[in-house]
């Protein structure tokens, strides 16, 4: 259910909300450094509808970032095979987030969009590599582009090494293909298992280093093990391969279990 993957990407935004910033720098090549203030905003809009009664559309996150400018940023994570509606209400929540904000002065009406962008949690091949909004006014065309990270894209050492440490929880999108053979064959499933010790090992470096606290490492873990629940729930045998106690990773040694 694409709500259970909603759910784990708002709540690790919220939560853990210094983890957004290597992702922002990465999809839209900032260079934050983690220290600036982010301050999150309601993510319930309602769309204004002449014909019919204003919609409720809740999006993913709707932040700011207080660096050496103001930037505001959306980001929409998505499980689904695109299909041309997702950029619709990508455009409906950025004008309502602008309008939400706009200013008139002396019957002008200023609306800043913010800086959007799209997480596929799984690549097809009509994912594209970013989208674009192509808007004609009487005074003249914008367009811009639309950044799309594909999440499947980053291997274990490159979320470690760009620390884009909240796209853990979503890591087992890479290994859904092979849950067949996992459910059937022991060897291989010890091995996905030993992968996510692993996984364990070097979040409590990151730990140890305090560069991410216990709540932050917590969070990833319990996220993890939502989405793996979630997404393997026909594998009885990949689902018994999940930790029971101690944390919900795929960690056989940490209790002796």
């Amino acid at each position: 259910m694409g709500n259970i993957y909603d759910g784990a990407f708002r709540t690790i935004l919220n939560d853990c909300r210094k983890l957004v910033i290597p992702v922002i720098n990465e999809i839209f090549g900032e260079t934050y450094t983690g220290e600036e203030e982010i301050q999150f905003f309601p993510n319930e809009h309602f769309i204004d509808r002449q014909d019919e009664a204003d919609r409720e559309r809740i999006t993913d996150t709707n932040f700011t970032v207080y660096g050496k400018t103001q930037k505001k940023y959306h980001m929409e994570c998505e499980s689904s095979l695109p299909d041309g509606r997702i950029t619709i209400r990508l455009f409906e929540y950025d004008a309502q987030i602008a309008l939400d904000e706009g200013e008139v002065t002396e019957e002008t009406l200023t609306v800043t969009f913010p800086n959007t962008a799209v997480l596929y949690l799984r690549a097809y091949k009509k994912t594209p590599d970013k989208m674009k909004y192509v808007i004609v006014t009487p005074g003249g065309m914008v367009q811009y582009d639309v950044p799309v990270m594909k999440v499947q894209r980053y291997s274990l050492d490159d979320i470690f090494e760009k620390r884009l440490l909240m796209l853990i929880p979503f890591y087992i999108f890479a290994h859904e293909k092979s849950f067949s053979e996992y459910n059937s064959n022991e060897k291989k499933l010890e091995e996905l298992k030993a992968e996510y010790q692993v996984i364990l090992d070097r979040l409590d470096e990151l730990e140890q280093q305090e560069v991410i606290g216990a709540f932050d490492k917590r969070t990833i873990i319990d996220l993890s093990g939502d989405v793996i629940k979630e997404i393997a729930q026909k594998y009885e045998n990949v689902q018994k391969g999940r930790k029971r106690s101690g944390g919900p990773l795929f960690c056989a040694d940490r209790s002796g279990a």
